[in-house]
């Protein structure tokens, strides 16, 4: 009789071991396996109203324009570096003025890649700031197999440091960043940096990639974190070197010892705001706060350009000359 009960749930308990093992590796898979294009469906839909939309479109069509017009005169050259795992790494480097020491470190989102975020290296470089772009791992042009979410990239970010302080040992570096990039910069901010890195600035990064990771799987599959996360997590250190729980921007924070400048979109459903607040209060440095009213994911320098970057480089103004 004890034979009859045992068999059968053993072998439940092996199936919804091996579905969940199967499920965990698509999840890696789906989530951090190198991609041309981000999936629609990953974000949720917009919750912005009608006005904003238009706000952010008239905004983006002018900062193009604009773009389009400063990229015809600027000096940008394509460099590389190796990263301490052997991938060539890609960026855009751009000399705003040779005498200048102020450069910054822009750096893009998840699936994204360094020709999104020339925007934003047009208006450093309108402050007189040297502008390094690059592709993080496994984007654009960089070499990799999977996504770092900020883990690894943090170490190729220290490097592209390195990078600059070769080139001038007085230089004064920003570190910005925009959603995945944002926890970059954060993720990097908690490192051992050269003093010549003065100021952080995070838009719309995430907590940890636990925490954005679980909002996937329950928005993306109506599935609890446990255990499926947990098993995708211990599939990730396997296949990419690194966990879902260690790579957490927040405990990061807790580290640095630079000023960061917070920013994010009130009505983000994607990255939700309240993680923005989580880590401000997190942060032991100076550091500021910019909620923009009204702006979903990676919305606030396109809903109000003008006040976005003022409030970014008043900030940046107490630490590089």
């Amino acid at each position: 009789m004890k034979k009859k009960i045992i068999i059968p749930i053993a072998v439940i308990i092996v199936l919804l071991l091996a579905i969940d093992i199967f499920g965990a590796n698509y999840l890696v898979t789906f989530a951090i396996a190198r991609k041309d294009s981000v999936n629609s469906q990953v974000a949720p839909e917009s919750v912005t109203t009608g006005e904003t939309d238009k706000i952010i479109a008239a905004n983006s069509e002018e900062i193009n324009e604009n773009l389009k017009e400063w990229l015809e005169e600027a000096d940008m050259t394509e460099t590389s570096i190796t990263s301490d795992d052997g991938l060539n790494l890609v960026a855009d480097y751009f000399e705003t003025d040779p005498d200048s020491h102020k450069y910054a470190i822009v750096i893009h989102g998840y699936t994204g890649n360094r020709v999104h975020m020339r925007a934003y290296g047009m208006y450093y470089a309108d402050k007189d700031f040297n502008v390094l772009i690059p592709d993080l791992r496994s984007h654009g042009e960089s070499e990799g197999d999977y996504i770092g979410m900020g883990w690894l990239d943090k170490a190729d970010i220290v490097k592209w440091i390195n990078y600059i302080v070769d080139m001038d040992s007085e230089a004064e570096i920003v570190l910005h960043g925009v959603s995945m990039g944002g926890a970059t910069v954060m993720m990097t901010s908690g490192e051992d940096l050269p003093e010549n890195v003065r100021v952080a600035v995070d838009d719309c990064g995430y907590t940890s990639v636990w925490d954005i990771f679980s909002d996937e799987v329950a928005y993306l599959f109506n599935l609890p974190s446990f255990p499926i996360l947990n098993t995708a997590s211990v599939i990730s250190s396997i296949r990419a070197g690194y966990s879902f729980t260690e790579a957490s921007s927040l405990e990061q924070i807790k580290k640095t010892s630079l000023p960061v400048f917070f920013t994010h979109g009130s009505v983000d459903n994607f990255v939700h705001t309240d993680m923005v607040y989580e880590l401000y209060d997190a942060c032991p440095t100076d550091k500021d706060l910019y909620v923009a009213e009204g702006a979903g994911h990676g919305q606030a320098m396109y809903l109000d350009p003008e006040l976005y970057f003022d409030k970014i480089f008043t900030f940046i103004g107490k630490y590089v000359d």
